[in-house]
């Protein structure tokens, strides 16, 4: 895990916990949800691209959190 992805990592977890404190455990489930699918996809992705299984996982999980802090 890249150190420079530990604030998205935090915001992701903050935006989860705000939205089940003020919605209900129901909307952060479904936000969670929506994350693991983005990870999984560019997972796949990337194995068919023909990247090894650890740059895969490395390349998802960075490609998730870089495309979700482009608002920020």
């Amino acid at each position: 895990m890249l150190r420079g992805s530990l604030l998205p990592i935090v915001i992701w977890l903050g935006v989860l916990v705000f939205v089940c404190v003020i919605y209900g455990p129901v909307v952060a489930v479904v936000i969670g949800g929506l994350f693991v699918a983005l990870f999984l996809a560019g997972f796949v992705f990337r194995r068919r691209s023909g990247h090894s299984v650890k740059c895969s996982f490395y390349g998802a999980v960075g490609g998730v959190l870089d495309k979700s802090m482009l608002g920020f």
